[in-house]
């Protein structure tokens, strides 16, 4: 297959593998029954950090096989069930209606603005955007563009994005453009939280940080925790809460791909 795809016979010459940041990533906490830290509210596959997790990088950022998740959930569901009342929680609670009223909003908002650029075209931009700026390797110079660049394709999009059909029924387009609004501010954060990190770890390599021979050059004394970045509005600049990394059996050291 590898051959067919590249011309290149792999018994000749080593295989080109490029280290993707999906290898590379973590997730949101779960516990054993891969339950958040919110009620009821359970995060599946490469959404988690769980304890079937396949560490590949440093720190709290891995990968691992979702498809184990599928199977599982009925029996780590189960518990929560079994203690969930029917009809505690209804479209009539408040944060129901409030939720149901934002996307409704939101909804309205993408079928009217009648633009001239589809969520495809917006998608590639941003997509190229990310690749060149943001990708695995990342300089302040560069993240500091993307922090310039992704608002402004925010702002176009919601003047000039077009969704044809309407919400009555299933509309594919209009699904892809709310995700491709949801896409252009997590851009953003993650440009943010590049720039933010002062150190080359894991998945995240700033080529100001690297050692001599051009292995990644870490600082656990001022960098050893988790960004938690809490939304305060899509034109607002969020706010990062910093949650510290506690080691107890293991020893942090630098890894080298050498």
């Amino acid at each position: 297959m590898y051959e067919k795809i590249t011309a290149e016979n792999a018994y000749r010459q080593p295989m080109r593998i490029y280290p993707a940041p999906h290898y590379a990533m973590g997730g949101l906490w779960v516990d054993y029954n891969l339950e958040s830290t919110i009620p009821g509210l359970f995060v599946l596959g490469e959404a988690n950090f769980s304890i079937m997790e396949r560490i590949v990088s440093e720190r709290v950022r891995s990968c691992r096989d979702s498809l184990t998740d599928i199977f599982i959930i009925p029996h780590t569901i189960a518990h929560y069930l079994a203690q969930t009342v029917p009809g505690k929680v209804t479209s009539d609670h408040p944060e129901f209606r409030k939720c149901s009223e934002e996307v409704v909003a939101v909804v309205t908002k993408l079928l009217s603005i009648k633009g001239r650029k589809t969520a495809n075209e917006f998608h590639r931009e941003l997509g190229k955007i990310m690749w060149e700026l943001v990708g695995m390797e990342r300089s302040e110079e560069g993240l500091k563009k993307a922090l310039q660049l992704i608002p402004e394709l925010r702002a176009e999009f919601w003047k000039n994005i077009t969704v044809p059909g309407s919400g009555a029924v299933l509309n594919q387009e209009l699904e892809k453009a709310g995700r491709i609004a949801d896409f252009l501010e997590f851009g953003e954060l993650m440009a943010r939280d590049a720039l933010d990190r002062n150190e080359s770890c894991g998945g995240h390599f700033r080529v100001e940080y690297q050692m001599p021979d051009g292995e990644a050059k870490r600082d656990d004394a001022n960098f050893c925790y988790v960004s938690a970045w809490q939304f305060k509005g899509s034109d607002n600049i969020p706010e990062l809460h910093k949650e510290p990394l506690a080691f107890e059996n293991v020893q942090l050291s630098v890894r080298s791909y050498k």
